[in-house]
């Protein structure tokens, strides 16, 4: 296990959403770990780590709420935009009044949970010697106090920011609510773990300078428990499925 950190996250809301639900977004009761890994890379990321959440603690109530949303179903083509680019003219915009389309959602709010995770080396551009922990422990350790990121971290959407993100040294349990005590022991059915990509972060074209990624993926599953409001990844990660 690489060094560990553990930190605070609030927002008024959040929607991890669950993927066998297609056409309206559904939120799961609670953040997948892959939603909170890639919160964690807004605040800091390197091909030669990656991050490991090992424990998830819901502080407050679950409650949902419905809303609609006005999304655009088409996204901008690679394709039009590398022609534009070489000057032949081809129109890569989206215009929002003809691509709309309005979206039911049940989404979380007013959210707070505690994130115990560490990082791993990866292995990737040659950098797992001792050096690289330490490096990258110190600039995350650091970003962490200083409230910094280079994208706003969310809370599975990009339309809901993060409200509050705090290092801490620990978890403080006798805040959890009382609601969530009284639920106990909750099976919280099969949930996404997290999507895994085919190339495994490395560029498929072998070029770190102008990578080119696979968009190949599968989405693997756990069935964890939150018992008393802890949810212990790092237990139920021995059980993953594809």
């Amino acid at each position: 296990m690489g060094y560990g950190f553990k930190i605070i996250v609030e927002g008024d809301y959040a929607c991890y959403t669950r993927p066998e639900l297609k056409v309206e977004r559904v939120s799961y009761d609670v953040p997948t770990p892959g939603a909170l890994e890639g919160m964690l890379k807004s605040v800091y990321w390197k091909p030669a780590i990656r991050y490991v959440i090992d424990k998830i603690i819901v502080f407050n109530e679950i409650n949902f709420t419905n809303i609609r949303r006005n999304e655009v179903k088409d996204k901008v083509l690679y394709s039009a935009v590398k022609s534009q680019m070489n000057g032949k003219g081809a129109d890569p915009c989206i215009y929002a009044s003809e691509s709309r389309s309005q979206r039911a959602s049940m989404v979380l709010k007013n959210v707070k949970y505690g994130i115990e995770f560490h990082f791993e080396l990866t292995g990737l551009k040659d950098e797992n010697e001792e050096d690289g922990e330490n490096k990258h422990f110190n600039i995350i350790k650091r970003r962490l106090e200083k409230g910094q990121y280079f994208r706003t971290p969310c809370m599975g959407c990009s339309e809901f920011p993060i409200k509050r993100l705090e290092l801490v040294e620990h978890f403080d349990e006798k805040l959890i609510s009382d609601r969530i005590l009284e639920m106990g022991d909750v099976d919280l059915g099969f949930m996404s773990y997290r999507v895994s990509f085919a190339d495994q972060g490395r560029p498929v074209n072998g070029d770190w300078e102008n990578p080119r990624f696979s968009d190949k993926a599968s989405t693997i599953y756990y069935r964890p428990h939150m018992i008393n409001g802890v949810i212990d990844v790092k237990k139920y990660r021995e059980e993953l499925r594809c």
